[in-house]
């Protein structure tokens, strides 16, 4: 340290401004990394020559069971009565392939209805994976859904007429109906390929700055655990924690239905986890660690009525500053966060009473409906069919197949 006053003093000023500077450079950085748009791990990595996709180690799609049958949240009666409001009765022309995807994880490949004007699980996955009958549909008016690629299959998605609105939800929905990996896709021009054209075509096109992962790891789970990893079209080493690590980065309220999706999706690789060991330590640890921090913000975001308003994630903010929600938002956080709470551990949920009370809101808001505002809002009142069948044990087609012959 310099020994004259004036020096010391130019000295420490120099310190200062150099301290000040790094916590500006650091706070910067902090910022970045917890961004949406922030690079992974994984983008520093080299790029690997030849892209590597493991072929799946079975034929038919793993499923998360539910934990819970518990008739306090939703009755029977209550449950055959938002199943019946939640029948796939679409209008046959124009057709929109995202409200079939939805209805389809709801109900599942094996759903019969008596109601013939109603889909059955089969009819929707011919619209799905048939360029036939899309074309039925929608004439020639419209690009295809399915289009045919050198390594397998993909899936126009995005804002454009009929596409799938989100990037492998498609690949996801019938995922999760229990499609098998051989399942014929039928092309444009006739070309028959199968789903696991699909889901190869899928593991080589995931970047890793996708904006919307949680589809793409709902699927890649359901049909590869255990194996963890593979190397993508770019040629870069892709695995669960990266998955993980994707879904949890950023605030919530930047995913897709006001960022719920993310949250079921963290849960259902905790849940592989549990079984597969598909995550490292550190890499479930993160994960828990946000699904503690998900609940602690719903628990304290709750309205009184018992639904949960869009700005959930803003914790006890939300109930000081409450947002002007549509209906269909408050619908989209209620029916969502009750459907990821039905797979998840109890040191995960919120207090019972909450659950309680979010279904009751939820029953009686969908049961409130007409036939009209349900079709409006199909792609959400279906979370809340499958969330409640969930809190019963049970899957929707096999309680509602049951009802029906009761009837």
């Amino acid at each position: 340290m310099p020994r004259h006053p004036a020096a010391r003093s130019r000295f420490w000023m120099t310190v200062g401004l150099t301290q000040l500077a790094a916590a500006i450079l650091l706070a910067t950085s902090l910022a970045w990394a917890y961004s949406p748009a922030a690079p992974l791990r994984h983008d520093s990595s080299p790029l690997l020559a030849v892209p590597s996709v493991p072929v799946p180690p079975r034929t038919e799609p793993l499923s998360i069971s539910p934990l819970y049958d518990d008739p306090e949240v939703v009755s029977d009666e209550e449950l055959a009565q938002v199943l019946a409001k939640i029948q796939p009765r679409f209008p046959k022309e124009s057709l929109k392939a995202n409200y079939v995807e939805h209805a389809l994880r709801t109900w599942s490949i094996h759903a019969k209805f008596k109601d013939p004007a109603v889909m059955s699980g089969e009819q929707m996955k011919e619209f799905l994976t048939n360029h036939g009958q899309f074309l039925a549909s929608w004439g020639e008016k419209i690009k295809p859904i399915l289009e045919d690629r050198p390594d397998g299959v993909a899936i126009r998605w995005g804002k454009e007429a009929c596409a799938s609105v989100h990037h492998d939800h498609w690949l996801a929905s019938l995922t999760e109906a229990g499609v098998s990996l051989h399942e014929p896709v039928f092309l444009p021009g006739g070309k028959q390929r199968n789903i696991g054209d699909v889901l190869r075509q899928s593991l080589l096109d995931f970047h890793v700055d996708e904006v919307e992962v949680e589809w793409s790891a709902m699927a890649f789970g359901l049909w590869l655990a255990p194996v963890n990893q593979w190397t993508n079209g770019q040629g870069r080493k892709i695995d669960f924690d990266l998955l993980a690590e994707r879904l949890v980065r950023g605030h919530q309220r930047f995913g897709v239905c006001t960022g719920t999706h993310r949250v079921y999706s963290l849960m259902l690789l905790i849940r592989l986890d549990d079984e597969y060991k598909i995550l490292s330590p550190a890499g479930r640890d993160l994960a828990w660690k946000h699904l503690e921090f998900i609940r602690d913000q719903i628990t304290v975001s709750q309205m009184e009525d018992g639904h949960w308003p869009s700005n959930w994630s803003d914790g006890a903010a939300a109930l000081k500053n409450p947002v002007d929600d549509e209906l269909y938002k408050k619908v989209i956080a209620t029916g969502h966060h009750l459907e990821w709470l039905a797979i998840a551990p109890k040191e995960l949920h919120p207090p019972r009473e909450q659950i309680l009370k979010a279904a009751d809101w939820v029953i009686a808001t969908t049961n409130a409906q007409t036939d009209a505002e349900i079709l409006g809002s199909y792609t959400f009142f279906s979370h809340v069919g499958k969330a409640l069948a969930l809190w019963r044990k049970t899957q929707p087609h096999v309680y509602f197949e049951e009802w029906e012959a009761r009837k």
